[in-house]
């Protein structure tokens, strides 16, 4: 793209060359069939594609749509999309490029859809009933390095009839060059269209873009620093300045460069309506999707963001990082409405709100009924959170009115973190948010001039969060802590399972509770991509490969995630979600150890000193220290500040069945039990601006285990991150919780601190 360059396209002056568009789009859609039976008149499905030129194609994947192959486009980094447009229901297969792509599992979000894969080979099949916006990648995979595929349907949409110098028609093809929309025109980009270039809205009014066009930005910024929030022409996929009035509808954006995507300064009064934004660079940072630097009145409804930062953001200015572009007051950020999106960001915040030093008021914030896929992972000053108000070091203004209701949140770090110094935040609330799986990774917070913070409904799983310590939150320089409710009785989600421990093929009977309302309909997402309605169902799991498709199958154990969703005639609804592990083969543990005096207290650990970018192999490696610790705690290193520790020992279990342990650690840790891996972190990920620390990892692991004593080894760095890592587990009867440390336990021998250090290249496996 040469910058600075406009986008030359011809404007229809009569009706034949868009009428030529329309019929060559008949073509592709092919003509809808209307079939006389005897039960009446019958219309065949469509399927509409939407054409990728060659430029942009990707040889990722290959991908079929009720047995016909459409394309796949690249978007940015190692992402892929597909988009295509359907009258009804669509079978779709994916078959991946490289072999054994999908070995390890299947992750395809937003998890509240309940869509479970089969998998053969390098190819999985999923069935679809409405538009959707998925994101399709493997489990535990969404750093910017994560290959995702992005999966869009949508209901056909005619091209507009408007015709006149003021309507500018983009015919499908590749154009170089930048859109500049002048006050008054209406802009129709083509299924197909891809321009190389931004879409600059500079001081115009009353403008319209539409269509399924893609517009892909990869600019001259400098993709080790940040200086993608300037404001300027050609800057940003969508830039806007003292624009008003603006309606945008259908487009793509795929952005490639380290910018903010869509930047609105003093603007207002704009319409996002199925816009679709993917970004990836690789700084992973840098890269917001929407960012309001004064103005608003905005409404994002039906939309797609997949940033490598913030991916909605709010200033009343921003010209620089300088001490005096920093205090300069800003423009008042009012009236935004985020609804029914699906949201996701590599790593940062969900929605962030002001910055040290800052100057400016902001009223009015509200998302709702939007899913949240990745909701970041790290710190920036405050650790990353669904929302995140960061008004430190002098940071003035009057913010009020932010509500983040009815959200459904798959991987995410935590839920708030607030902080405003003068003269204050006053009333965020937080309500009907539904953690489909995971707890938080970090606590919320509460600081400073904050008041009237309102939790109500808020679950993870099946719990209600009540208090400040099962949210958890931590509350500091005078802020209120937060008011916590329970939302609306009547249609409260909550339900049993029985048996609690299930082996492929036995019944399960699902029961929710009763609720004070009677005219409730019961929705079950049983995790292998079977629904059922109904207070009282039962069902029935054919194997142990878990929702996923990352379970061991006959010789483990695999993890479904069951949710129930209740809703009332009105629309009032709760959701509420459980693991449940279906077992295909039993661990019977360690024998020869119930004996009285055969276990002591604790786990055994030996110290190895070494800075390693991950676990190192053990075996080749000597251990300088050895002791036992009664929990997972900082052991006894010696003095040593970065080494490796190894925990053996024993974990009892109270009872047979299918567990599920989560396993939390900022360096690097790996769980193994009886001799099975079980969980692994991914690799360390540092904290951006300037911390020296890791961010904290999570890795969910199940297995089968009979009651009594497991062998237990457990492995973590120490290497920058002052924290050890945690062990989660649940169970039979008991729902997620630390492991206690009266279920640790080693053999009862010599003191092994009386032994020499020595290669233990034995002993580890």
């Amino acid at each position: 793209m040469a910058h600075g360059d406009t986008l030359r396209v011809r404007i229809p002056g009569t009706r034949f060359s868009l009428l030529g568009y329309l019929l060559r789009r008949l073509e592709v859609m092919s003509i809808v069939l209307l079939l006389f039976t005897g039960f009446g008149l019958r219309t065949e499905a469509r399927v509409i594609p939407v054409p990728v030129p060659k430029e942009l194609r990707s040889v990722q994947y290959q991908v079929q749509v009720n047995g016909k192959p459409v394309d796949v486009a690249h978007a940015a980094a190692s992402y892929d999309y597909v988009s295509i447009e359907a009258t009804s229901a669509v079978k779709v297969e994916i078959t991946a490029f490289d072999d054994g792509f999908w070995d390890r599992g299947v992750d395809i979000q937003p998890w509240r859809l309940g869509i479970r894969p089969v998998r053969t080979g390098r190819t999985i099949e999923f069935e679809l009933k409405d538009p959707v916006k998925l994101s399709i990648t493997r489990p535990g995979d969404f750093l910017n390095h994560a290959k995702m595929l992005f999966f869009f349907v949508s209901r056909p949409v005619d091209p507009p009839k408007v015709q006149g110098p003021q309507f500018h028609f983009v015919e499908p093809g590749v154009h170089k060059g930048s859109l500049n929309p002048k006050s008054g025109e209406t802009w129709y980009l083509a299924p197909g269209a891809v321009i190389y270039g931004s879409l600059n809205l500079w001081k115009v009014s009353n403008v319209k873009v539409l269509g399924r066009g893609v517009i892909v930005y990869n600019g001259p910024q400098n993709p080790e620093d940040d200086d993608g929030w300037m404001q300027k022409p050609d800057w940003h996929c969508i830039g806007a300045l003292d624009a008003h009035h603006i309606e945008i509808h259908g487009v793509t954006c795929l952005v490639r460069s380290r910018t903010w995507s869509v930047q609105m300064k003093d603007s207002s009064d704009f319409l996002f309506d199925d816009l679709r934004v993917i970004g990836g660079n690789p700084g992973n940072a840098n890269q917001d999707g929407m960012d309001w630097l004064g103005g608003g009145n905005t409404i994002v409804r039906d939309s797609f963001f997949r940033a490598s930062d913030d991916v909605l953001a709010m200033q009343g200015n921003w010209d620089g990082y300088g001490h005096t572009a920093m205090v300069t007051p800003g423009h008042d950020v009012s009236n935004i409405l985020i609804e029914n999106s699906v949201l996701s960001t590599s790593i940062s915040n969900i929605v962030r709100a002001g910055w040290p030093e800052k100057i400016f008021n902001s009223h009015n914030f509200t998302l709702r009924n939007s899913d949240i896929l990745d909701g970041g992972i790290g710190s920036c000053g405050l650790p990353f959170a669904l929302f995140t108000f960061w008004g430190a070091d002098g940071a003035k203004g009057t913010h009020n009115g932010f509500t983040f209701e009815n959200l459904w949140l798959d991987d995410w770090y935590s839920l708030f973190q607030i902080e405003q110094e003068q003269p204050g935040l006053d009333g965020v609330t937080f309500r009907n948010i539904w953690a489909l799986e995971q707890p938080p990774l970090v606590s919320s917070r509460l600081e400073g001039q904050v008041k009237d913070v309102r939790v109500e409904n808020v679950k993870y799983g099946q719990a209600v969060v009540t208090s400040n310590s099962n949210l958890p939150v931590v509350v500091s320089e005078g802020a209120p802590p937060p008011t916590y409710a329970t939302g609306d009785k009547a249609v409260r989600a909550k339900f049993q399972i029985t048996p609690e421990v299930l082996e492929p093929g036995m019944r399960a009977d699902f029961d929710a509770d009763d609720t004070a309302n009677p005219h409730v309909r019961y929705e079950w997402l049983f995790g292998d991509g079977t629904t059922a309605t109904g207070q009282h169902v039962r069902h029935r799991y054919t194997d142990a490969l878990g929702t996923e498709l990352d379970g061991g199958g006959p010789n483990g154990a695999g993890r479904f995630r069951v949710l129930l969703h209740v809703e009332d005639k009105q629309g009032h609804q709760d959701w509420a979600g459980q693991d449940l592990v279906v077992v295909g083969h039993w661990n019977d543990g360690a024998g020869g150890l119930t004996a009285k005096n055969a276990t002591l207290p604790g786990l055994e650990y030996q110290i190895f000193p070494g800075t390693w970018p991950e676990l190192p192999t053990f075996k080749t490696e000597t251990a300088s220290r050895r002791g036992v610790a009664l929990r997972l705690a900082a052991p006894d290193s010696g003095g040593f500040t970065r080494y490796a520790v190894v925990y053996d020992g024993l974990i009892e279990v109270p009872a047979d069945g299918g567990y599920t342990f989560h396993l939390l650690s900022r360096d690097g840790a790996r769980l193994v039990i009886d001799g099975q891996p079980v969980a692994q972190t991914g690799p360390p990920f540092g904290e951006v601006c300037g911390s020296q620390i890791n961010a904290v990892r999570d890795a969910i692991g199940t297995i089968g285990l009979r009651s009594g004593k497991h062998l237990l080894r457990l492995e973590a760095l120490e290497s920058m991150s002052p924290s050890s890592p945690r062990l989660q587990w649940a169970g039979p009867g008991f729902s997620l919780a630390e492991v206690p440390p009266n279920a640790f336990s080693h053999r009862n021998v010599a003191s092994v601190n009386a032994r020499p250090a020595k290669n233990i290249s034995t002993l580890v496996p």
